[in-house]
């Protein structure tokens, strides 16, 4: 009798197990499908910038390009905010408004490990970094992919000294709180963010 009772108790214990490694294996499945669409999201929103920076510099030389980022960046993120139903935004490693693009305590995190996975020899092309995290509002799937400084942003973000006068002019004008100078091409000037809803922190 002793000998039955161990052997259900086993065969429990064994379906736990397998219950448990299954659950844990959907939660990674679920994890890796958002992580993906992150991914394409995170991308549509650069190559759209991208594109209308060098379209607008075209037509209008770099003072055209600082509208681009003060306004039409913004409007990139919120409709693919509306679109997913998730919050997509830009942060920067400095900023050029203290109440636009400063990130929350989880994205400095995440650009600071950007920084030193860079520092040993790491590229920002292809890193991410992602995590399900638990605040008060719920549980959340969050998302960051580094924007790295291009030859072509120099002209808004370079060093002061290099930065042309109308340009300069604008910004002071803009931003008078100006910190988001002083880059070099290939440095880490922020991250794209994605946070997704996952459920209420009781579920």
């Amino acid at each position: 009798m002793k000998q039955k009772g161990t052997g259900i108790f086993l065969t429990v214990v064994g379906i736990v197990a397998v219950l448990i490694a299954l659950a844990a294996s959907l939660a990674q499945a679920e994890v890796t499908d958002r992580e993906k669409a992150a991914s394409e999201v995170a991308a549509s929103f650069l190559n759209e910038l991208g594109a209308a920076m060098k379209r607008e510099m075209t037509k209008g030389g770099p003072t055209e390009a600082i509208k681009v980022c003060a306004d039409l960046a913004p409007e990139i993120a919120g409709r693919l905010s509306r679109e997913h139903g998730w919050r997509v935004t830009r942060v920067g490693t400095r900023v050029r408004s203290p109440l636009l693009g400063m990130p929350d305590a989880w994205e400095q995190t995440a650009l600071a490990e950007f920084a030193e996975r860079a520092a040993k020899g790491e590229t920002f092309t292809g890193m991410v970094h992602s995590e399900v995290v638990t605040e008060p509002g719920g549980r959340y799937y969050r998302f960051m992919k580094p924007i790295v400084v291009q030859p072509h942003c120099l002209l808004c973000h370079g060093p002061v000294a290099q930065i042309p006068p109308m340009v300069q002019e604008v910004l002071r004008q803009r931003y008078p709180f100006d910190a988001a100078v002083g880059y070099a091409a290939g440095d880490l000037r922020g991250a794209v963010s994605i946070k997704q809803p996952m459920g209420n922190a009781s579920e």
